[in-house]
């Protein structure tokens, strides 16, 4: 992979990673509407451990608080903490469970289309829609249930599918639950730690059994370009939410969508 790939394929995953727009098929549409060769779903996961370190330093407040939850499960207390991290756990588990198979069966590969990528785009960015203008704006991250999570992580398992967006299924289903806009995203980037940290670590032990010395180079350069870069996408899209609906990378969305059809299909 040369030096120029390398550094708009980690660009490309800071932004794009925690706004609802699919931050996967964007780096699958990059070789295949370039000349450029896949960099193939380990660099993928590799390039979300930047991301992953710029929303532990972001919600750094909510780590703490999420430790806390760890010692207060330990001790048999029952806390907003411990209540927090119970959450996280149960919608996380679907995933690791479905993406496990999807690896084992090797259907991620088959996925990895632009042609299944317009079409997640669009159908997501429509229910996106839908459920950021029905759900009720009171609730807060507290106030979600472990069902409420299940059902969070259920929906999460959609984004294994590229161009559905992990950020934007998790923010979906959050909204029909009732969470308000922030707290939606908020439950959506805490549970992106877990879930990129497994997905980081099945990505890892295939590197270590290749050997790979070179991709392990590149991870290197590629963490600290989209560390910094998710790190500013966070802190625009909570200021964002603050002030206005989702509909901008709905937009975004739908014309993506239908330019990616327009291409295939033409």
């Amino acid at each position: 992979m040369s030096i120029e790939q390398l550094i708009i394929l980690a660009l490309i995953q800071g932004l794009t990673e925690f706004l609802p727009i699919s931050s996967s098929a964007h780096l699958i549409l990059l070789p295949a509407l370039t000349d450029w060769p896949d960099q193939g779903p380990h660099m993928d996961v590799a390039v979300h451990l930047g991301s992953l370190l710029a929303v532990l330093l972001y919600f750094r407040r909510d780590v703490a608080l999420l430790t806390k939850g760890g010692m207060d499960t330990l001790t048999g207390r029952q806390t907003p903490a411990a209540q927090l991290l119970l959450c996280l756990i149960v919608a996380t588990l679907p995933i690791i469970v479905a993406g496990g198979v999807l690896y084992a069966s090797g259907l991620v590969d088959r996925l990895r289309s632009t042609e299944v990528i317009a079409w997640a785009t669009i159908i997501f960015g429509i229910l996106l829609y839908h459920g950021d203008r029905k759900g009720p704006i009171d609730r807060q991250v507290q106030d979600l249930s472990p069902r409420g999570a299940l059902t969070i992580g259920l929906a999460q398992c959609f984004a294994l599918i590229p161009g559905t967006s992990r950020s934007g299924v998790t923010i979906t289903m959050a909204r029909y639950l009732g969470l308000k806009r922030t707290e939606a995203a908020r439950f959506s980037m805490l549970l992106a730690i877990p879930t990129i940290l497994a997905f980081g670590l099945m990505a890892g032990l295939d590197m270590v059994r290749q050997e790979d010395l070179s991709l392990g180079r590149d991870v290197a350069i590629a963490i600290i370009l989209s560390f910094l870069s998710a790190f500013g996408s966070i802190w625009f899209f909570m200021r964002l939410l603050e002030r206005m609906t989702l509909l901008p990378f709905v937009i975004y969305r739908l014309i993506l969508g239908v330019g990616l059809l327009i291409y295939v299909y033409a």
